[in-house]
């Protein structure tokens, strides 16, 4: 059984083809720039086989052409047909309330999703033209979409409700949503086998920490706060996200600076984060290359993300009232050792007892980083979102059958 994921952005398309019998990762890739001049594809085996070209692609159903293309390849040995492709799972960002789960698309469910597109217009409209597109170039394979909101649907209302007009939610949806559901999905499940325990058993506070970052409070493997909000503008410090902010202080600028929305939107997406602090990156090896060489705005920045991490973590702590185990997952998650002993230190009352040995050592991805006495366990547990909405897109597809 193979099922192809399918990740669209506005304009790119990321891609992998599973093998679910082993969940091996058969061919993977992305095509960037469609639309533009500069346009490429790359394309990637688990043969070895690595291609990367300069390729004219105008749209979303050329670029899904052009993967089929790939995968059909008699040299790839991939796929000989199309029919070998038992679904299609496409990573959907917003799914607002309307699915807590993931589901097949069917018109309906495409009439619900494009009345989300005023919620997250830059990525929903992306999604939708990739459904369409593999529908278009996959005639009679079924697609499921998975969406990042959906694992954070089991939050309670007082923790999803903001504190506005009641009406405000009632007539324009405006409550707490959550994002990277998938990643905080499959890491808690991972971890659930990594401690050898029934999910239920468990109280996890998950961080997902990349150039966009949230953490999650799961108890029982379901999600009773996360950090982001209404849009993935709300939580921890970010690459060039605020975080958290007094909203009064957009108004503010727009009355003082003679902001425009659209102004201020940029400069709380764009330029803020670790990059509108440090004024050197919105990566994190930058940062910590230009505080290694005494750069104290890039230090500020450093300080100030992995607060405000501590501060989700602490929180979540009695939210949950009490946690086995703080996992770091992600790009920044699994690969910044300073980042996880910045935020882990301090936090000895919660009954975290780091080790600094182990999480520097060049270890297994996979692997602890507290002493083994620690009450609080801290694990790194590389995310894979790609396959989680692989297994999500069989489980739907088996349940209609």
């Amino acid at each position: 059984m193979k099922v192809l994921v399918v990740n669209c952005g506005s304009s790119s398309v990321k891609y992998t083809l599973f093998s679910l019998e082993d969940s091996k990762r058969l061919a993977w890739g992305i095509v960037e720039c469609i639309g533009l001049d500069n346009s490429n594809y790359a394309f990637n085996t688990h043969t070895g086989v690595k291609t990367k070209q300069d390729i004219k692609i105008e749209n979303h159903t050329q670029a899904v052409e052009q993967i089929i293309k790939s995968l059909l390849d008699p040299a790839s040995a991939l796929i000989s047909n199309t029919n070998e492709i038992s679904v299609v799972g496409h990573r959907v960002v917003h799914g607002a309330d309307k699915f807590s789960k993931s589901v097949m698309v069917s018109q309906e469910v495409k009439e619900v999703l494009k009345a989300c597109f005023p919620i997250a217009p830059l990525h929903n409209p992306a999604n939708y033209a990739g459904i369409e597109a593999v529908e278009k170039m996959l005639p009679g394979i079924p697609s499921v979409l998975v969406f990042d909101t959906a694992f954070h649907q089991t939050m309670p209302d007082y923790a999803y409700m903001y504190a506005l007009p009641y009406d405000y939610y009632q007539k324009h949806n405006i409550r707490r949503y959550g994002f990277h559901g998938t990643s905080h999905h499959y890491v808690s499940q991972r971890s659930a086998e990594i401690f050898k325990k029934p999910i239920e058993d468990l109280k996890l506070i998950t961080c997902h920490l990349g150039n966009g970052s949230s953490i999650a409070a799961i108890k029982g493997g379901k999600v009773v706060d996360t950090s982001m909000g209404f849009t993935p503008l709300e939580g921890v410090v970010m690459g060039t996200r605020c975080g958290n902010i007094d909203p009064a202080i957009t108004t503010y600028l727009m009355e003082t600076q003679n902001y425009t929305s659209e102004n201020i939107n940029e400069i709380l997406n764009k330029k803020s984060g670790l990059l509108g602090v440090s004024g050197v990156s919105a990566d994190m090896r930058a940062i910590v290359t230009a505080m290694d060489s005494g750069n104290k705005q890039a230090r500020l920045a450093f300080d100030m993300l992995c607060y405000s991490i501590k501060k989700y973590i602490a929180s979540y702590f009695g939210v949950l009232n009490g946690a086995d185990a703080v996992i770091f997952t992600a790009g920044i998650g699994e690969n910044s050792p300073l980042v996880r002993q910045k935020v882990c230190e301090g936090l000895e009352a919660i009954g975290i007892d780091f080790d600094v040995e182990a999480n520097t050592s060049q270890g297994a991805p996979e692997r602890f980083i507290s002493r083994q006495n620690s009450k609080v366990k801290v694990v790194i547990v590389p995310t894979n979102e790609e396959l989680m909405i692989a297994q999500e897109s069989i489980k739907v597809l088996k349940d209609i059958k």
